[in-house]
């Protein structure tokens, strides 16, 4: 069977996309590098369902730092994480019932000396210690206290000082702002509790903020969706670079690809190869060199229309199996 032609399937999803067949079945269809969604929480989903789901890598963002350096990380999916939430004493997510003390840890000192105990270095260290490829703090003031600007700027540059990134959950009016003034990196959520303001937008746009989508979480709240979804219009209108993420674990959803989370992004502007930049990116850290593909099977899609539908029928599969037209 003659593959369809590489430069016509490229021009509406990127050069990542190459026709291709499977060797073993003969099956055709695109190749694209490994999806990561960039936000999960291992300990509530089975990761075993990830690679039939179409998804290769994911961003742990909160989770147990004990287990999660315990873990062998051959496989797939490829594994990289934040280890606990670092927040104050009674702010998110302590006392949730999804999240047990273990995935929690309360910084009470802005200090950056290593070994004081709550110091915001200390909580940084045992992170990295742990292995943790980015740092995640909280900051939700519709749920309880958040920290101050002091402590949340110490915690930054201990963190940036390791060379690590941080991400913040951010929710409730003036959340946002408080992250970007405080240098966070990466909104693990698109804000859906206050529409930003264009000036705000831009500013976390060139200062090269990252914001993970988890738009499709809203589904069941039709003001926080359309929020979201108006904030990430505007974020990506501005050059803003946008990852897939999923916030997987919370609700009870496909352990994959969520359909509902391409479209979303599709209608926020982020389409064809954009839509394909967003899953593919390896932030934080992920091997671009990585020994399996995301797979499509059939035919490429014709128009941008379908191609969140087109994504979502993808599987993971070993590179060595698929057979590439150079033409």
């Amino acid at each position: 069977m003659t593959l369809p032609d590489r430069f016509e399937v490229q021009a509406l999803l990127g050069d990542a996309a190459l026709p291709c067949r499977r060797a073993i079945t003969g099956e055709h269809g695109i190749s694209l590098p490994p999806f990561i969604d960039h936000h999960v929480h291992l300990h509530l989903i089975d990761e075993h369902e990830l690679a039939a789901g179409g998804i290769a890598g994911v961003v742990d963002l909160g989770g147990d730092p004990i287990e999660l350096a315990r873990r062998a990380n051959g496989g797939i999916p490829r594994v990289a994480y934040a280890g606990a939430f670092l927040t104050v004493p009674g702010g998110y997510p302590s006392a949730r019932p999804w999240a047990p003390d273990a995935i929690v840890r309360e910084v009470t000192d802005p200090s950056a000396h290593p070994g004081v105990r709550g110091g915001a270095a200390t909580s940084v260290d045992e992170q990295a210690t742990f292995g943790a490829s980015v740092i995640k703090v909280s900051l939700n003031a519709g749920f309880g206290p958040v920290f101050d600007a002091e402590t949340l700027s110490a915690v930054v540059a201990t963190a940036r000082a390791r060379d690590l990134p941080v991400v913040a959950h951010v929710e409730g009016d003036g959340m946002t702002r408080l992250a970007l003034e405080a240098g966070v990196d990466v909104l693990a959520h698109t804000p859906f509790t206050e529409r930003l303001g264009e000036a705000l937008i831009e500013q976390a746009a060139r200062a090269g903020q990252r914001w993970i989508s988890t738009l499709d979480i809203h589904r069941d709240d039709v003001a926080a969706q359309r929020t979201s979804i108006a904030n990430l219009t505007a974020f990506a209108a501005a050059g803003g670079t946008v990852l897939y993420g999923t916030d997987l674990g919370n609700g009870d959803r496909r352990v994959g690809l969520i359909a509902g989370e391409l479209d979303a992004l599709d209608a926020a502007g982020v389409r064809g190869a954009a839509l394909i930049a967003s899953l593919t990116a390896p932030w934080p850290r992920f091997d671009e060199s990585a020994a399996v593909a995301s797979f499509i099977p059939g035919d490429a899609p014709a128009i941008l229309d379908e191609v969140p539908a087109w994504l979502s029928r993808a599987y993971v599969v070993p590179t060595e199996e698929l057979i590439h037209d150079d033409h």
